[in-house]
């Protein structure tokens, strides 16, 4: 019994030299910032001086600065319409795309490769394809006599045309929803013809119900991306004008890097977590409710 104890004691030490490195990793660049932000959000830090205490200040402040609730109502204007619209396009695309035609893995890849071209490289793309005057959506529209908006120049145009930019890029959810419709029994549309059933009725009835895991692991990962939306804000508008496009996540970058209250970014940043717990939790109370997972009431 001695024997197996150290034997059993010595292969835990080796397994635990060999996760040495991410446990070290997941201490060092995770759980330590992690802790770090939530002290500084109790202080005033600039970064480049001591953290002083300054308790619920950094809080208390936040919901008295406008552009705390500007931040807020963008971010959420971004995510309420645009998580819909990418969801419904590329679940369309994806019943396209399941069906038999010929050179369907070229189709399958050009909707794609959107979605693997870098985060720079789009923003610099679409904030060329937008430019009120020499660009070509506004050429093109100028041409077909329709008006040409100031996109990225024009309040009113400017969240629209980052919600335009971020559907382009749904290839990445319309795989995810393509390998979910193959995954669906045939035999089940097979036996809802039989029963006289429509298209739009096994859509209704078979198809989202089937999907439901699926569409509950897009909605999720959308809404999570959503609410951090930085890179493509930050380059094509830098939150102008007249902050209709400052998201909440580059609020947090200027008063971090720019303005350098780290304390009341770190405040800000523990917010955004609340803020995204509480959307998760009530898309999971949604799908709970309306989703079908196997069998299973998650009622």
């Amino acid at each position: 019994m001695r024997k197996m104890a150290k034997s059993r004691i010595r292969e835990a030490r080796v397994g635990l030299l060999f996760l040495s490195p991410w446990l070290i990793g997941l201490g060092v660049f995770t759980a330590y910032p992690i802790i770090a932000s939530l002290y500084f959000s109790f202080t005033y830090y600039s970064g480049l001086s001591s953290p002083r205490w300054v308790g619920l200040d950094n809080y208390l402040q936040l919901f008295k600065d406008p552009l705390f609730w500007k931040s807020i109502y963008n971010t959420l204007y971004l995510a309420i319409i645009g998580i819909p619209l990418a969801q419904a396009l590329s679940l369309l695309v994806a019943l396209l795309l399941n069906t038999k035609v010929k050179f369907l893995g070229i189709f399958r890849t050009l909707y794609f490769l959107p979605s693997i071209v870098p985060a720079v490289a789009t923003a610099l793309l679409w904030k060329w394809f937008l430019n009120p005057q020499f660009g070509p959506v506004n050429l093109l529209l100028e041409k077909i006599g329709l008006p040409t908006p100031g996109w990225l120049t024009d309040p009113l145009w400017s969240k629209p045309a980052l919600i335009f930019t971020s559907i382009w890029g749904v290839g990445g959810a319309m795989v995810i929803y393509l390998a979910g419709l193959q995954n669906i029994p045939a035999e089940l549309y097979e036996a809802a013809e039989l029963d006289g059933a429509g298209k739009l009725s096994k859509f209704s009835k078979i198809t989202l119900p089937m999907l439901s895991p699926v569409i509950l692991f897009n909605v999720v990962m959308g809404t999570i991306n959503s609410f951090q939306s930085f890179t493509s804000v930050f380059i094509m508008t830098g939150g102008g004008p007249e902050n209709s496009t400052l998201v909440y996540a580059l609020s947090i970058y200027r008063n971090g890097f720019q303005f350098y209250k780290m304390g009341y970014a770190s405040a800000m940043a523990w917010i955004l977590l609340i803020m995204t717990s509480i959307a998760i939790f009530f898309v999971f109370k949604f799908f709970g409710r309306y989703g079908y997972f196997g069998g299973v009431d998650r009622s």
